[in-house]
């Protein structure tokens, strides 16, 4: 007897969680971190999702779907996909074409982050695709293998040298201190008490960002060009880095807020743009609320801001900063990273 084709179906699903950066980022771009000494980026995954799902079709096509940006597109073939000059999709389309899977299959991506979120959202939909293709056409890449693909296919998508940090969330989840130099990229765990740094953080969505000159390619540049200031500043920045992974590490929470105050003012002189009126408000009114440090995720000039707080203030901040203009995010640790199925 035939057996019907939707017996032979498959299913790949990937999620993968974003991250909140508490400092040390810009240098985990290549090669900034090679010419400052010891350097590190300090971050921590949220429990705001990337996910991908990838089900097999009866014909050739390959359809794919974004849903939180309402977009979808359609090939033919495999190699309609493979010789396409424009994607409506990029970030799928480029990670497939370097898969090549075989057959039809329909592929279905979606972000939990805002847009322009500055919380590495196009990152970890990144960890997640390209886990589920690896998974689908059994390539058998390390993980660590994977982050090098990605970070090498966001490079060609956004046509910008790309940092390593925003990842390894990702891939694990909790909270990283992550190590750059010359012998290559090492992650470790800080053992922070969850519930703890839950009590302590808000995150605030001030909009996307509205001038795309604001990014870390601007600072990148003047870095390669040698700007003193831009040298001394990330000296200054990587020493903080190294102090705040200190200071998570002993749940230090006071020093870890005044370490995010001095960051940011370090940032601000690195590129004034990286604030807007908004955030500057928003700053300034969550400090008497008990905020004890505050600074904009990413490259700034909107998306995310993120406030550490009084273990007893984060509902008081929460209600300020939202009356203040912001959308406030229900936002947790986010302990696992990347999950298949």
């Amino acid at each position: 007897m035939r057996i019907p084709p939707q017996a032979h179906s498959r299913r790949v699903s990937a999620t993968a969680p974003c991250r909140v950066d508490l400092a040390g980022a810009t240098l985990d771009i290549w090669p900034l971190y090679l010419f400052h000494e010891n350097v590190v980026t300090v971050n921590f995954a949220v429990d705001r999702y990337t996910s991908c799902e990838i089900t097999s079709r009866n014909d050739r096509r390959i359809v794919l779907r974004s849903r939180d940006l309402a977009r979808q597109e359609t090939f033919e073939s495999p190699s309609q996909l493979a010789s396409a000059r424009h994607s409506r999709l990029p970030l799928l389309s480029k990670l497939v074409r370097f898969f090549a899977p075989e057959g039809g299959f329909t592929m279905e991506s979606h972000s939990e982050s805002p847009a322009g979120a500055g919380i590495s959202g196009s990152s970890a939909l990144m960890i997640s695709v390209a886990s589920a293709l690896n998974r689908w056409t059994a390539r058998g890449y390390s993980l660590e293998k994977i982050r090098e693909i990605v970070q090498n296919v966001e490079a060609q998508v956004i046509r910008v040298p790309t940092g390593a940090q925003d990842y390894y969330p990702a891939m694990y989840g909790g909270v990283s201190a992550i190590e750059f130099g010359p012998a290559g990229i090492r992650r470790s765990r800080l053992p922070v008490n969850a519930g703890d740094l839950d009590r302590r953080f808000v995150l605030a969505y001030t909009g996307a960002p509205r001038n795309s000159g604001i990014n870390n390619w601007e600072v990148t540049k003047r870095h390669i060009e040698g700007d003193k200031s831009i040298l001394r500043n990330f000296d200054y920045i990587a020493a903080i880095a190294n102090a705040m992974r200190r200071a998570i590490a002993a749940n230090d929470w006071e020093e870890a807020g005044r370490l995010m105050r001095e960051e940011w003012t370090a940032r601000r002189r690195n590129a004034p743009g990286i604030s807007t009126p908004l955030i500057d408000r928003l700053v300034a009114a969550a400090r008497p609320a008990g905020s004890i440090g505050a600074k904009a995720c990413g490259a700034g000039g909107g998306g995310c801001v993120v406030f550490l707080t009084e273990p007893d203030a984060k509902e008081n901040v929460a209600r300020v900063v939202q009356e203040s203009g912001a959308q406030v995010l229900d936002a947790k640790l986010a302990r696992r990273g990347l999950k298949l199925q």
